[in-house]
């Protein structure tokens, strides 16, 4: 089965944080197609635009940041892109408060429950709202 990754996941491969080595064993593992929705590259560029903006980063690593993202994106995954139906089920996620979603999150859920993919994050909540919505989620563990 295929799987999306969302934004937690795909700045694991740009920025060294703590769920770094687990993404990366993850996705050296996983033998099926892999697929990066273009709102979860957005989030990406903004990620990447908060640092520079926050003097974490300047301008010029910021935009090598995302040409090292583009180039891995096209050779290591398919798109994804999101459709207006995509919107109104992340909204109707968004309205089952037991599930505490917020708009980004309840979009990636979405796109994973129009598809029928697999959703790998690293974002509990969003873990734990996908599989109550029946989604296939994978959360990479961290290293023994």
């Amino acid at each position: 089965m295929d799987c999306y990754l969302d934004a937690s996941v795909l700045l694991t491969q740009l920025i060294q944080e703590p769920g770094t080595a687990a993404v990366d064993r993850f996705l050296t593992g996983w033998t099926d197609g892999l697929l990066v929705g273009s709102f979860a590259a957005a989030e990406v560029s903004s990620a990447v635009s908060r640092l520079v903006r926050m003097g974490e980063r300047d301008a010029v690593s910021g935009l090598a940041m995302l040409a090292d993202f583009d180039t891995w994106r096209v050779g290591s995954a398919s798109s994804v892109d999101v459709e207006a139906a995509d919107i109104r089920l992340a909204d109707a996620y968004i309205r089952r408060f037991d599930l505490m979603l917020r708009a980004p999150d309840a979009l990636h859920a979405a796109i994973c429950s129009r598809l029928g993919l697999t959703l790998v994050t690293l974002d509990r909540r969003l873990a734990n709202a996908a599989q109550a919505l029946g989604i296939a989620v994978v959360v990479p563990p961290p290293p023994p």
